[in-house]
């Protein structure tokens, strides 16, 4: 069934006819109104991932910009989520001048997201109930070794290199790991930077896409950008690290976290070229 057959049968002239938006791995999303209201309807075989949007959406505010989910329901090959609709230019899209005007204002709302206490308890990925399920941080960030029921297979489809380094990577987190000590337990969004930030000017318009948070330390999300940043060539000249002001050694033991995560990602969807790219960057963090 269409999405257009979809939404036809399950809201009839309650609903305009949906409008594509975009489409990610784990879902794709489409625009259109509900009852008069502007929303986006997305289709996904994973519900957890709608269950974490929602509870993330509840706790969203002027300064914390989260479109709160509406409904959640069955939908053909899986399940089907309508939020309200927000706007603005993917943090992706930016150039240089944009990120130095957002920036601060990106800063601003991961800080009052740190603010927010998470709603249940552990840490690592949370669930559809809120819960996560180790018992400590270290060991949540040292589980990126494992496969799981979403990325089955993914060290068959290493390339030797791309296996190398995830070895010397995962050593070196082991061992920085010991070092991180005591950290807030916080809520981490752990996906930005992939068309999920929408922005105005200086102003951040949503944070959207909650499939892949986690409860830890807040830093986190600041080694996310700081790992990503050299992925947008446009932004080469604005120095990431400094605008963090953070722990080196902590701020390092994450960006190789989630360097071993998406060499595991890569190989898992395909992607020989961010395969290779991931590897020489965690390659190149264990030199730096």
């Amino acid at each position: 069934m269409s999405p257009a057959d979809f939404v036809r049968a399950r809201y009839g002239r309650r609903a305009s006819a949906p409008v594509e938006l975009g489409a990610g791995w784990w879902s794709r999303a489409h625009a259109f109104t509900l009852d008069g209201r502007e929303a986006v309807i997305r289709f996904g075989r994973y519900v957890e991932d709608f269950r974490k949007d929602e509870i993330m959406g509840s706790r969203g505010s002027p300064r914390l910009p989260i479109p709160r989910v509406l409904e959640i329901g069955d939908a053909p090959d899986g399940y089907c989520c309508v939020s309200e609709r927000a706007y603005g230019q993917h943090l992706d899209d930016l150039d240089a001048a944009g990120m130095r005007r957002v920036l601060p204002g990106l800063l601003s709302t991961l800080g009052e997201l740190a603010r927010v206490d998470p709603p249940g308890p552990g840490y690592g990925g949370f669930d559809a109930t809120g819960a996560a399920p180790f018992p400590s941080w270290v060991e949540a960030l040292l589980t990126v070794n494992a496969e799981t029921p979403r990325t089955p297979g993914w060290r068959a489809r290493l390339t030797p290199s791309a296996a190398q380094a995830f070895a010397d990577g995962y050593a070196a987190l082991r061992d920085l790991a010991g070092h991180i000590g005591d950290v807030p337990r916080r809520i981490l969004h752990c996906d930005l930077l992939h068309r999920n930030v929408l922005v105005d000017g200086p102003r951040i318009t949503a944070l959207l896409d909650w499939g892949c948070a986690m409860y830890g330390d807040p830093l986190y999300d600041l080694a996310w950008l700081a790992y990503w940043w050299p992925w947008y060539p446009q932004w080469a000249g604005i120095d990431i690290r400094a605008a963090l002001a953070s722990d080196g050694r902590r701020l390092r033991a994450y960006q190789i976290h989630i360097g071993l995560a998406h060499i595991a990602w890569s190989a898992f969807t395909g992607n020989s070229e961010h395969l290779a790219r991931n590897a020489r960057q965690v390659t190149s963090l264990l030199h730096g």
